[in-house]
């Protein structure tokens, strides 16, 4: 039996502002140990005996703003996929779990998917992978199986599922319920039937799109033209736009899992696996501070931090030092551009902040200063009328696309590595310390023939320095 990973790796990741941005969300940030969330959740999974093979190659389903940056992070931990569907719009789980199930039966095979959302942390692997070995047979024989974790304290951030009669090492699943309050959640731990509402989905490809088929035929004929309509773009599928948008918005339980216990003819049965692997959808910033490594004060720390009689914080530094002094259970968070000081009781509200940011039309609710490209990144370390000052890296082998400018004129100083430069009709290299200019509406571009990154430094000058200032004649990555 193949064992086919898929990831679900939407989101915006707003309660998690400022390290996730809508253009940068969480799941490609390193929240938890050296790895960003999406490659420990690719590398999460691995072939655990007899139960099944594994699929090494995810399918990958993301907005198609963050394509590049999935693409590299999977390549970067030897988990590359040529499965990666781009959404043009977001359009919730049940969707994006349909165009995966439409890729992974696309030439006839019907493998059993593991479903995991990129954004959750889970600090006991082999609980995981125990777990996921438990499901296979079920899932094998035509169950949609989801994993319930046992829950520790009565949160009430959480959904909830009523486990049922036991079926061999699964339960029945009776009910899903929404995030209750304090009490009810109570009364849910206190019962031992009540597991929390993971996101973690494990069924045949075939038995997916059966079951959207019978309960969401909307939403699996909008799917199903989006993906039809597509192509294969290098690593990428791209479904079709317009197909896409006409799809209805669900998630995979609203859609489907909710509905499995009243329709007992479509001859689809659901069952819960208890999970009990140090879970958490890190939500929010207290989410994360629950789930981190505290020092003895009980604080988490990241970066450049200075602490005194402090207890009960997070603190995360990206730029500068950031020292703190008499504060208990404060969340405080530095990035180049935003600082975010708030209590830890009040994380919920944060995604009040970033709709005000996206009310005033502000760039930090979109991106961060420091913006990711597919040859490299960029970072505008200073700006003012008529200037913009940028600090520019080009990765071994990659190439900006050849380019002009209406409204402004560069300077370029190689601060190391070697730059090949096309100028007009010319071609030429340049090394450390070297230097040239490209006047304003000479077409131009940067290479990196060398074996390491490329670092220089942009000067840009004229009327207009908008990143909309470009027309692009040729580019290895396929931007208009």
């Amino acid at each position: 039996m193949h064992l086919q990973p898929v990831i679900l790796s939407g989101g915006s990741g707003t309660r998690l502002w400022p390290l996730s941005r809508e253009q940068y969300p969480k799941q490609l940030l390193p929240l938890v140990g050296a790895e960003t969330m999406l490659q420990a959740t690719a590398l999460r999974v691995q072939a655990t005996g007899a139960a099944y093979s594994l699929v090494d190659a995810p399918v990958v389903v993301c907005n198609e703003e963050y394509r590049f940056i999935t693409a590299e992070q999977l390549r970067a931990i030897g988990k590359e996929s040529k499965h990666i569907v781009l959404e043009p719009v977001g359009r919730n789980t049940a969707p994006a779990l349909t165009l995966a199930a439409l890729l992974a039966a696309k030439n006839g095979d019907d493998p059993v998917l593991l479903v995991m959302p990129a954004d959750h942390v889970i600090r006991d692997v082999d609980a995981f992978r125990s777990a996921i070995a438990q499901g296979v047979p079920h899932a094998a024989a035509g169950a949609m199986v989801t994993f319930g974790i046992v829950a520790d304290r009565p949160e009430t951030g959480y959904g909830y599922i009523q486990r049922g009669a036991q079926t061999d090492d699964a339960y029945a699943i009776t009910r899903f319920v929404e995030k209750p309050d304090a009490a009810t959640a109570q009364a849910y731990v206190d019962s031992g039937d009540y597991l929390w509402n993971s996101g973690l989905f494990m069924m045949r490809a075939s038995v997916w799109l059966r079951a959207i088929e019978r309960f969401q035929p909307a939403m699996g004929k909008a799917c199903r033209a989006a993906f039809d309509g597509g192509k294969q773009d290098n690593d990428f599928y791209r479904i079709d736009k317009a197909a896409f948008e006409a799809c209805p918005p669900d998630s995979i339980d609203y859609a489907v899992m909710e509905k499995l216990a009243d329709t007992p003819d479509l001859g689809i049965e659901g069952r819960i696996i208890p999970l009990s692997a140090g879970w958490s959808d890190v939500g929010a910033w207290d989410a994360l501070w629950q789930v981190s490594e505290k020092d003895e004060a009980g604080n988490v720390t990241r970066g450049d931090v200075m602490l005194e009689q402090a207890t009960d914080n997070l603190v995360f530094a990206q730029g500068r030092l950031v020292a703190c002094v008499g504060i208990d259970n404060m969340i405080i968070v530095e990035t180049p551009d935003a600082v975010l000081v708030a209590d830890k009781d009040k994380m919920q509200e944060v995604k009040s902040i970033v709709a005000r940011l996206k009310g005033q039309q502000r760039d930090e609710a979109l991106t961060h200063r420091k913006i990711h490209r597919p040859w490299g990144w960029y970072d505008s370390i200073d700006g003012g009328e008529r200037f913009q000052v940028k600090r520019i890296v080009v990765n071994p082998g990659c190439a900006l696309s050849l380019q002009m400018h209406h409204h402004r004129a560069e300077h370029w100083i190689i601060v190391k590595g070697t730059a090949r430069i096309t100028r007009g009709d010319e071609v030429f290299l340049l090394s450390e310390n070297q230097s040239t200019y490209i006047p304003l509406g000479v077409t131009h571009r940067l290479e990196n023939p060398g074996k390491f990154p490329l670092e220089m430094i942009e000067v840009q000058s004229g009327s207009y320095l908008g990143e909309d200032d470009i027309v692009r004649f040729e580019d290895t990555y396929g931007r208009k």
